[in-house]
């Protein structure tokens, strides 16, 4: 609904900030129905009615989730299912990245053209089989599901920006889940639904540029909306007091902290001869500590180290009113 409000297909009235899942699937509804068949021969009308009459049965499914099943052979590669019709009858393009790569033969040769269906199926079959040959297949397919876990892969990433046309509306797959996307110059840009950023209107699109799902956020014309996060001296003079939001960040630090703390004291400590979590966290908010009072001049105001949650209620409480502290 998303591509056909952008392409102009579907509308809303004016000042609309509510719409129901019966108001988007009566827009759409009339938007398959408003579909003409491509070619007039008996044959393709034939088919065209069949695909109607699938697209119209799946059209109640649509405000739950459609159920599609990925191949690992190209990024247009999907199993053919009924719902899949619906994106073939309104000419909307869907992607995904989740390839194996070409540089890896036994992985090719383990994964082929199956879907994520079929190759889950061949997995438990080869794992659990006597020829040791199928086992060894069994544990690279199984490797290439764990390292490709975000559903997107490099090679697959390559691949999407080649097959995605400039300017083309299209809908993106990946971790069960369908993004509107916009190939515009050159790069690959999904639109921003999360409902965390409802109130954030100058944010439209985010980039994908990366597997790792952490890409820029763009404004509708795909400028820079945010700079990348600045470090807690550069945004606070030495002795003085963060920015509100880091006020708000460093009370949700301290908070999980004391949390961490409760939850040592509540288990006894670790075992003698193990390092504990809190240990290891206290490592390295010394080292963190230490890297900082390197990068910029000394601070007027003294910086206090949390100490161990065996400590007195007093001492914590002079912690928590510290100016600044540094994880």
């Amino acid at each position: 609904m998303n591509i056909l409000f952008l392409r102009w297909k579907a509308k809303l009235p004016a000042q609309t900030e509510v719409v129901t899942t019966e108001d988007l699937m009566a827009h759409l509804g009339e938007c398959v129905l408003s579909v003409t068949p491509r070619q007039k021969t008996d044959g393709m009308e034939l088919n065209f009615q069949q695909n109607m009459s699938d697209a119209m049965a799946v059209l109640p499914k649509l405000s739950t989730g459609l159920d599609v099943n990925v191949r690992f052979s190209a990024v247009t590669d999907f199993e053919y299912t009924p719902e899949c019709i619906v994106f073939d009858l309104l000419d909307i393009p869907l992607y995904h990245g989740w390839l194996v790569d070409p540089q890896s033969p036994e992985m090719v040769a383990a994964v082929g053209k199956l879907s994520y269906n079929q190759l889950v199926e061949k997995i438990i079959d080869y794992k659990h089989s006597a020829d040791s040959t199928q086992v060894a297949e069994g544990l690279v397919a199984e490797h290439f599901l764990e390292t490709t876990a975000t559903q997107l892969s490099y090679h697959g990433l390559c691949e999407l920006n080649a097959a995605a046309k400039e300017g083309e509306m299209c809908v993106f797959f990946r971790n069960n889940h369908f993004s509107t996307m916009i190939k515009h110059k050159g790069h690959l840009y999904l639109l921003v639904t999360d409902q965390g950023f409802l109130r954030e209107e100058g944010l439209v699109w985010e980039s994908l540029h990366n597997v790792e799902g952490d890409g820029n956020f763009c404004d509708s014309d795909f400028r820079l909306c945010h700079p990348p996060p600045r470090d807690l001296a550069a945004v606070a003079p030495p002795g003085g007091s963060p920015p509100p939001c880091d006020q708000q960040q460093q009370r949700q630090i301290d908070q999980d902290y004391l949390v961490a703390v409760s939850l040592q004291q509540e288990s006894g400590g670790a075992a003698s001869g193990t390092i504990s979590d809190l240990e290891l966290a206290r490592q390295l908010q010394q080292e963190e500590y230490q890297q900082q009072q390197q990068q910029q001049a000394p601070p007027q105001a003294a910086v206090q180290l949390r100490g161990q949650g065996s400590q007195a209620g007093g001492a914590r409480r002079r912690e928590r009113d510290s100016d600044c502290v540094l994880l």
